[in-house]
């Protein structure tokens, strides 16, 4: 008896089953990272130190948004309205910011080791931070973090731009003179402080969720949702910059305006997530590439995806902060011990930490 063509081809009987493609396979993941917030948000809804069931926590939901009769003592609403929920939905656009910028600036940069602090935001935001916290209290931190972070941004970028053009040699060098300064103002702070105010500025810059509350959603979400935003509607022009200032240009793309426009959106979503979460290290760095590596390097695909899994991934991260232990840790620790072998990876993988 003769195989068919179909038989010779996969290896299996024609009237068998039809084993799925790789494509197929790759579509289907797609969907699952695109989705995967969604269970994700539930299950960390469930987690706290508070003995609350997940049955009791879905009556409680129901009950609040529903015509569901349910009696409960009002700590129940502290609980879940006023603690887990801000917390999660906070965690979830810090993620989400930070990936997000991270994945457009390893675009910009066509290196895969850049995260969205390499313009000097992290220390920008630590100085004004810390100036809030030791020197004029009347200022909210997470205000004097956000705007000495465009400072720092800003003066990269002027400090980087000569006759016309941006260089991103220039624009990397820049972020090291700029980290540097705004590092050395830090230490000042530091210097000249008590103890309290010290350990205040130490906290802040491990980067932590705890004192997470509406108010600080509701403040930053406008501009992570406005820069993500920008971001995901011109996505598909990071793939034109990815090739490179020269290549871009020769198809007709103002490289100046995008890369000024893909800086800014990026930098302001950063920013407003670092505000209110302090410094969470290596988060931007590992989602973008580690997507990277499972669907490819077609920012169409990519910006969505970081803006999912990055979001999931801190969820997770925040999870085990919380809940390994009986005290809890700044989540930017453990994104800096999960990241650093990374990281490590990455140097040793790529070609002189540049774009394959």
């Amino acid at each position: 008896m003769t195989l068919s063509e179909t038989e010779k081809d996969h290896g299996y009987p024609a009237w068998g089953p039809e084993i799925p493609s790789f494509l197929e396979w790759r579509n289907l993941a797609l969907l699952i990272f695109l989705l995967l917030p969604v269970p994700v948000f539930f299950f960390s809804m469930f987690l706290g130190n508070y003995p609350l069931s997940p049955t009791e926590i879905i009556r409680v939901i129901l009950a609040h948004f529903t015509a569901y009769e349910y009696s409960y003592p009002s700590v129940y609403d502290t609980v879940v309205f006023n603690i887990r929920f801000p917390r999660v939905l906070l965690a979830m656009m810090v993620g989400a910011a930070l990936s997000t910028a991270g994945a457009t600036f390893q675009g910009i940069f066509r290196n895969p080791l850049v995260s969205p602090y390499i313009l000097g935001l992290s220390s920008g935001a630590a100085f004004g931070a810390a100036l809030s916290i030791a020197i004029i209290p009347k200022i909210p931190v997470q205000v004097g973090a956000f705007i000495f972070s465009l400072v720092a941004l800003g003066f990269s970028y002027i400090t980087a731009r000569t006759g016309g053009q941006t260089s991103t040699v220039a624009l990397v060098l820049a972020g090291v003179i700029t980290s540097s300064i705004f590092g050395a103002l830090l230490a000042i702070i530091q210097f000249t402080v008590d103890e309290k105010a010290l350990q205040s500025i130490v906290y802040w810059n491990m980067g932590c969720l705890n004192t997470a509350c509406w108010s600080k959603f509701f403040d930053s979400f406008p501009l992570v949702a406005a820069g993500c935003l920008v971001i995901f509607l011109l996505r598909w022009k990071l793939n034109v910059l990815a090739l490179g200032e020269e290549e871009a240009k020769a198809v007709g793309m103002n490289v100046e305006r995008y890369k000024a426009v893909f800086i800014i959106a990026s930098s302001l979503a950063a920013s407003a997530a670092v505000a209110v979460a302090g410094i969470i290290g290596l988060a931007g760095l590992i989602v973008p590439h580690m997507l990277r590596m499972i669907f490819g390097p077609d920012h169409k695909k990519l910006i969505p995806l970081s803006i999912t899994f990055g979001a999931t991934f801190l969820v997770l991260v925040d999870d085990v902060a919380r809940s390994a232990f009986s005290f809890e840790i700044p989540v930017g620790i453990i994104t800096t011990l999960v990241g650093a072998p990374f990281f490590l990876y990455l140097l040793r993988s790529t070609k002189a930490g540049g774009w394959e």
